[in-house]
Formats: structure tokens, sequence, C-alpha cells
């Protein structure tokens, strides 16, 4: 098994990163939720900040941040949270959808024994 590349990051930088921070609001996003950049980056913003805001200008998952910045997702998730609570990004959740939009399970189970059948 290859190590991460964070596997060796240094812990000091991690911890400087997110302020001392260890932890986000882990209620409000999760590995799926797609963050948009509502506003361009400002000077004198941290490094981190910058490039999440210039990566999401199109719709990007937390999990494709983590793996694009080389962070772990717990790292990600408060540079995140700081950037919602500023109003700079939004954040999409499709996992959050009302069931009432989410389709039938039973026509997903019919969808796809016709697509065996095929």
């Amino acid at each position: 098994m290859n190590p991460r590349p964070f596997d060796h990051e240094d812990p000091d930088r991690l911890y400087t990163v997110t302020g001392g921070r260890s932890r986000a609001d882990e209620n409000s996003l999760d590995l799926v939720t797609l963050i948009v950049s509502e506003c361009d980056s400002a000077p004198g913003m941290q490094s981190e900040y910058v490039r999440i805001i210039e990566m999401c200008a199109r719709p990007m998952a937390v999990a494709e941040i983590s793996a694009a910045l080389r962070l772990p997702v717990s790292v990600v998730k408060i540079l995140l949270c700081d950037l919602l609570d500023a109003g700079q990004v939004t954040a999409r959740n499709p996992a959050a959808a009302a069931p009432a939009q989410l389709p039938d399970p039973m026509t997903l189970k019919q969808v796809l024994v016709g697509l065996r059948k095929l």
C-alpha cells in the first residue's frame, strides 16, 4: 500500500493551516457535498482559501478538493466551513435531497432489470 501524500505532512503545517482547530461541523459537509465559489479571492487571503475559491468556480465535491489540495478531508472541511461562514462559497449536498425528489426504489429496480436484459 502506498502512503498517502499527507501521511508525511508536517503536523505543524496542518495546525497552522486550520488555525489550531481540529474539527469542523461534521453535519454540514460530507464527501459528496458540492462546493461552489460565490466570489473571487481577496488579496492577503490564505493560499489554501485562494486555491479552493479558484477550483470551485465550477461545482466540486469535498473529496475532490481534498485530493487536489493534497490535504486530509478533515482539514479541508475546516477550511470550507470558514469559507461558508464568510459567504465566499456555498454548499450543495446532493445526499440531503428531499425524499420526494428521489426516484422510487421500485422504479430503479425495474430500470436495472431492463438494462440487464439488453
